[in-house]
């Protein structure tokens, strides 16, 4: 790829003939990666976090920056070539990664056009606000029946108010995923946007999995800077996971590289981040310099995830 294609394109992949190859991977060829955090790219990154504004109280934060959490990461994916299509310009992009299969976002118009023309290729989630009470619940069953939910996204700190992970407003949310056997993907850790962090503490899982036992969650964004009280309690129950979602590879934590080493290799799902914060430019050549024994990648990069969000059952 030309140097003058590299800042034409800002350094992503644009779909072209001269965009970013491949190289060797310390992972099977053809595996067939499923990415549990992926969306397709769209026109205005600040209407995705509008559902945060009334939270944020700082000056960066109200007029400055142009998403909440523009101070933590550099080169941030740009509306996709706005004259492309966005589903085309994510099925390039994931054919040309080895991307399978992508857990996406169901509430866009593109979204919803990918779910439905592309099955295979895109896995619908929802984000929800137990603060609804049961009109959350019934959403969750609405689109399970129409829409075939795979799995249900969850943010307390952006929740307005904020919800605590163990607090009882999540209970009847937690109880209709257990009946319909659907995954929660739970924010947890300090948050990126600039809003308080106690709802999202590591030890508010342990109640939660205890109280649904039936329960599976996958925790998002790290856990930091809890990554070692999060290793324990996935050590301590059998249905609580972890995906790499908004680290770039290099960044990964040590405790989990060193978890999925040893006694966690069925526990670490991989998440990308594209187009959020993270391109796959990125992602993909830093990826192969992580330091997981060979046995691991595929367990990482597609079975746990095929396991967990039912995919084998189809």
């Amino acid at each position: 790829m030309s140097q003058d294609h590299i800042e034409q394109t800002g350094g992503r992949y644009d779909g072209s003939s001269e965009s970013m190859p491949l190289g060797a991977t310390p992972w099977p060829s053809g595996l067939g990666i499923v990415d549990t955090m992926f969306d397709l790219p769209f026109a205005d990154i600040s209407k995705v976090y509008e559902f945060l504004t009334p939270q944020l109280r700082d000056k960066d934060s109200q007029e400055t920056f142009e998403f909440p959490v523009e101070y933590m990461f550099n080169d941030v994916p740009k509306a996709a070539l706005a004259e492309k299509d966005p589903l085309e310009h994510a099925l390039a992009l994931m054919e040309h990664y080895g991307i399978e299969t992508a857990l996406i976002g169901s509430g866009s118009d593109d979204q919803r056009r990918a779910i439905r023309d592309h099955p295979d290729r895109f896995l619908p989630s929802m984000g929800i606000d137990p603060n609804e009470g049961m009109k959350a619940v019934e959403s969750i069953v609405r689109a399970y029946e129409t829409i075939g939910l795979k799995a249900l996204a969850a943010f307390p700190a952006g929740c307005s108010p904020q919800v605590p992970i163990d607090d009882k407003r999540w209970y009847p949310v937690y109880a209709k995923c257990c009946e319909l056997a659907i995954p929660v993907f739970m924010c947890v850790g300090v948050p990126g946007p600039r809003v308080p962090m106690t709802c999202q503490k590591v030890e508010h899982l342990d109640e939660v999995c205890w109280f649904f036992p039936e329960l599976t969650v996958v925790m998002r964004h790290g856990a930091e800077p809890w990554e070692e009280l999060a290793v324990k309690l996935m050590l301590k129950w059998p249905n609580l996971y972890y995906s790499t979602s908004a680290f770039a590879p290099r960044f990964y934590p040590k405790a989990i590289i060193d978890y999925a080493n040893t006694r966690g290799a069925d526990k670490i799902i991989y998440a990308g981040y594209f187009p959020a914060g993270l391109t796959y430019e990125r992602i993909m050549s830093e990826l192969p310099n992580v330091a997981f024994k060979d046995d691991v990648w595929p367990k990482f990069l597609r079975e746990n995830a095929v396991r967990v969000l039912g995919l084998d059952q189809a």
